[in-house]
């Protein structure tokens, strides 16, 4: 019986290799190679010597428009070219165009490099490693511009360690990077930055602080820091952050931003199964106030932004409300930081759009999100369409509510959702299989693609209105080019037709497949 089943395995594997020679041969260039799991979709198959890719992309000619679809059909950002029309398509939607009504700018885009994400990178042939690295941050890629850097371990490491594990350790004399940050994460870092034709956005979040600092005397469950704020402990964990920036800067990585801490809420919760520093909204307030906003503007580092929050959206307004009513702390304050877990919980125009207003000057930015959290849908789904509009869904919805940057979790995974110490596995819009020195490329990749390929730092998002109620989820952005650019989200069964009015082009003929997202692109000058 297990000789058959390792004849199976092999006869399996050899299909598989057989399949990707194939393509190799007879499928057109920057096509996917579509291998279907069974979960509603495909994924698209890359290793060491090919994989799709979106490719440049250049406005069309004026009076023209581009059109990129994917569809749980299996396209994946399929490029088509069309031609605006004077007259009305005679369309029962029409999407009319407001650039006068002019809203939030945005940032940008982007993931995580957790120590699993470095792990599963490094797992694959070099030629793998810079293949995967390609599709997210190179001009031929999707463009990424933003990287979440955990300081120290998360639920996503080996092990569980921070840079100051030498007890009473005030001055932080003990502080060293990890053999994960020096061999794993700093090397992918620079490689994604040569890579990228501009500047990556790093942001560094921290779980814990070292368990001699905090009350609970262990990295994992209820504990918060001891003492009080302006105390040695929280100067101590304060000093930390700095220490973090320094050190990486020797590897001539710095740091666009950081947030207070990742999850605040979870370290106030008694028997919390991994990393957490426990915060409320007011001791957070005075850490800042006290302590880290001193600390980080009389460092080296007075232009790293900090985003305060980093834990789930319902928790706004009222968190922003405290910290930032307080004029100590929010001096220090340039945005705010949410997770996407429990956003059904309330609207996000009670949320968002309310504490945009409260505090329009703070930028609103997603800073964590990931498919297959919940334990009614735990793990990887290769193929996963449903996913991929969750995913749209909820970028279009953040967007359309002030929000001006979404960041996924981790950059890659392998086939079980880790490694993660805990067991919380999760999923990824790309998944590895060193088995076969591959990767997996999953629909939420592309669902990512459709906007940060085309929504350009600065871009500014602008009105639209419709001529009827519509069930697609609709964003029109300005960029600085001052060429437009229109995502589509369709999660019905049917084909919706449609035309887009500008007025300084005429109109422009559309249609969104059933469960479809569509990016539309054109020139307006």
């Amino acid at each position: 019986m297990i000789c058959c089943v390792c004849c199976i395995d092999l006869y399996v594997d050899l299909l598989f290799y057989l399949y990707l020679s194939a393509c190799l041969f007879i499928c057109p260039a920057d096509d996917c190679q579509a291998l279907n799991f069974g979960h509603g979709s495909v994924v698209c198959v890359c290793n060491a010597t090919y994989c799709d890719s979106v490719g440049r992309t250049g406005l069309p000619d004026p009076g023209q428009f581009l059109s990129y679809v994917s569809s749980k059909t299996g396209s994946r950002l399929v490029k088509s070219q069309g031609q605006f029309q004077k007259n009305s398509t005679g369309a029962a939607l029409r999407i009319t165009l407001n650039p006068s009504q002019k809203y939030q700018r945005i940032k940008g885009f982007g993931g995580a490099m957790t120590d699993a994400a470095a792990m599963n990178i490094l797992s694959l042939s070099s030629g793998a490693q810079d293949q995967l690295l390609r599709q997210y941050f190179s001009p031929d890629g999707i463009e990424y511009r933003f990287v979440r850097v955990p300081m120290a371990s998360c639920d996503f490491s080996t092990r569980l360690y921070t840079y100051a594990d030498t007890p009473e350790d005030y001055d932080l004399q003990n502080f060293t990077l990890a053999e994960e940050d020096i061999h794993m994460k700093i090397p992918l870092l620079q490689r994604a930055q040569a890579l990228s034709a501009q500047p990556l956005n790093l942001f560094a979040s921290a779980w814990s602080a070292p368990a001699w600092l905090k009350t609970n005397g262990a990295l994992i469950g209820k504990g918060s820091l001891k003492g009080k704020p302006g105390g040695k402990e929280h100067k101590t964990w304060a000093q930390y952050y700095i220490r973090f920036l320094e050190e990486y800067g020797k590897y001539n990585l710095s740091f666009w931003g950081l947030t207070s801490g990742n999850e605040p809420t979870a370290g106030e919760m008694t028997n919390y199964s991994f990393q957490a520093l426990g915060f409320t909204p007011e001791t957070q307030r005075d850490w800042i106030a006290l302590d880290l906003g001193p600390g980080l503007h009389s460092s080296s580092f007075p232009q790293t932004r900090l985003m305060i929050l980093d834990d789930n959206r319902p928790l706004l307004p009222h968190w922003a409300k405290v910290v930032l009513s307080d004029v100590q702390a929010a001096r220090y304050v340039h945005g705010i930081g949410f997770h996407w877990y429990l956003n059904n919980i309330a609207p996000p125009g009670i949320t968002l759009t309310t504490t945009h207003h409260l505090y329009p000057e703070y930028f609103l930015f997603a800073t964590e999100a990931c498919a297959g959290w919940s334990p009614l849908d735990r793990g990887v789904r290769l193929g996963s369409w449903d996913r991929a509009e969750d995913y749209a869904h909820d970028i279009i919805q953040d967007l359309n509510n002030f929000v001006t940057g979404w960041t996924d979790w981790n950059l890659t995974l392998n086939q079980d959702g880790g490694p993660n110490w805990v067991k919380n596995f999760v999923d990824s819009p790309i998944i590895v299989d060193s088995s076969k020195d591959v990767f997996y490329k999953q629909p939420t990749f592309y669902s990512m693609a459709h906007f940060s390929k085309f929504l350009w730092e600065g871009s500014q998002r602008v009105g639209v209105s419709f001529s009827q109620h519509t069930s697609l989820d609709i964003s029109a952005y300005i960029r600085p080019d001052a060429s437009a650019v229109l995502i589509i989200l369709n999660r019905s069964e049917e084909e919706v037709q449609f035309e887009v009015w500008d007025q300084t082009l005429g109109f422009l003929p559309g249609s969104a497949p059933p469960h479809s997202i569509l990016t539309l692109l054109w020139s307006r000058r």
